[in-house]
């Protein structure tokens, strides 16, 4: 009872804190001290309860240089003039009648090659943001749109860290799973196209009364060679080079030409990369092209250091180990993926990350599965179908909190239109329940 009553009192605490605009790190905080007092009126020490704690923790310590280093390469990236390129030749390539379905295609096609839905987000993902709000596009479905093509490649790419772990928890083969990835994310991606079409029409991309196209010739020194650490990111991800390798060398190819190209000196650069890149409060683009820095990122560290040391005391403690009895009557296949739906969103909302809703939802799952026979692949599929996706539907939860935060977009306001993360779980569920009728 005291269990449940700590997840209720989080809940409320969480989703008071997104309606309100407070930072959910507080929210957080204030849960893990929650679950430490149930923790040690419960028969542990407080030795123990940190020490569970630490070992979750530690965890996130990976993830947190990913930050400090999406936080460098936003800030490098407009200083060196790649994402004001990117927006230019943009602006003259794109037809900017469907520009929201260009911003859903190009970001599916960037996340598979990168195989990360934040590295998405914080490069090709933030010049498409800054088109969108220089061209009057509606900034809520231009983000659904990049934020569900984020999570394309996060989803099934070689790459993904996330597709990685969902083989290594099933104990199942990367590419296998793969192959039943792009085959089921058909109809949902085609449906999806089609949506962002429709709202495309709705919202063109209006640059005419701007002059934001001229002026980024003004503010910027713009040609293909400050598109570099763009291609350097590609390059590398294509030859499976760590993320975080990839990021560095991007952002050192960045410095030189913020320095030698652009014209800023050293200690300009030291400054974007900490504090974020801003032009002189006189350019017309100063609302427009700005942001970045590693202390922009120090919320969403907050975030993920305490909900990893939150899950810590969960794993070490079994709480949820009774949900397991229940989880185990699905009679039905389609019963089967209900609960797994059901599981990802509650462990995704309550882990406040993508990695830890699969790790619980593996854990809570398995013998479900076992139960009623059903292949480890399509164990694996089903959590990439749930947990790996939906993490993105959860306002505080990593998965969507960090893109946001990049693109500086409402944490909420994407939810309605990242059609094709939602569209996955619904299409499978429908599939299982069409294939038993025609059994009975």
């Amino acid at each position: 009872m005291q269990t449940l009553i700590g997840l209720v009192a989080i809940f409320i605490m969480l989703i008071f804190s997104i309606s309100k605009g407070i930072f959910i790190g507080y929210s957080l905080v204030i849960g893990y001290l929650i679950f430490t007092v149930i923790t040690y009126r419960n028969g542990y020490s407080i030795k123990e309860v940190l020490s569970m704690s630490y070992e979750g923790g530690k965890k996130s310590f990976v993830v947190l240089q990913i930050f400090v280093l999406i936080g460098a390469i936003t800030a490098v990236w407009m200083s060196s003039g790649t994402v004001p390129a990117i927006v230019y030749y943009g602006i003259n390539l794109m037809n900017p009648n469907y520009f929201i379905v260009y911003a859903f295609l190009i970001s599916s096609a960037v996340s598979f090659l990168l195989g990360t839905s934040v590295g998405t987000a914080s490069t090709v993902g933030l010049a498409l943001i800054v088109m969108a709000k220089g061209g009057g596009v509606n900034l809520n479905m231009a983000s659904g749109a990049i934020i569900a093509g984020a999570f394309f490649g996060d989803r099934c790419s070689p790459m993904s860290s996330s597709a990685n772990l969902v083989a290594n928890l099933t104990a199942t083969e990367l590419y296998t799973n793969i192959k039943n990835m792009l085959k089921s994310s058909l109809i949902p991606f085609i449906i999806s196209v089609i949506l962002y079409i429709v709202l495309s029409l709705n919202q063109p991309l209006n640059f005419t009364n701007t002059g934001i196209e001229g002026q980024l010739l003004l503010s910027f020194k713009i040609s293909l060679i400050v598109l570099l650490p763009s291609i350097i990111i590609l390059g590398l991800s294509m030859f499976r080079i760590n993320v975080k390798i990839s990021m560095f060398v991007s952002i050192l190819s960045a410095i030189i030409l913020s320095i030698f190209y652009q014209g800023y000196s050293f200690n300009e650069i030291i400054k974007f990369i900490l504090l974020g890149f801003y032009l002189d409060p006189s350019d017309p683009l100063y609302a427009i092209i700005k942001g970045g820095g590693m202390i922009s990122m120090y919320k969403p560290t907050i975030v993920v250091f305490v909900s990893c040391s939150l899950a810590g005391i969960l794993e070490t403690t079994r709480v949820l180990e009774g949900a397991q009895t229940y989880l185990e009557k699905a009679k039905t296949r389609s019963h089967l993926f209900f609960n797994t739906i059901f599981v990802s969103l509650f462990t995704a909302a309550f882990g406040s990350s993508q990695a830890i809703s699969v790790v619980l939802t593996s854990q809570l799952m398995s013998k479900a599965y076992a139960k009623l026979k059903v292949d480890k692949y399509e164990l694996a599929l089903d959590i990439e179908n749930t947990g790996i996706v939906l993490s993105a539907l959860i306002p505080w939860n990593l998965a969507a909190y960090i893109p946001t935060t990049t693109m500086d977009v409402s944490p909420v306001g994407f939810i309605p239109y990242a059609f094709y993360i939602y569209l996955l779980p619904i299409v499978s569920y429908f599939v299982f329940k069409k294939s038993e009728s025609k059994i009975h």
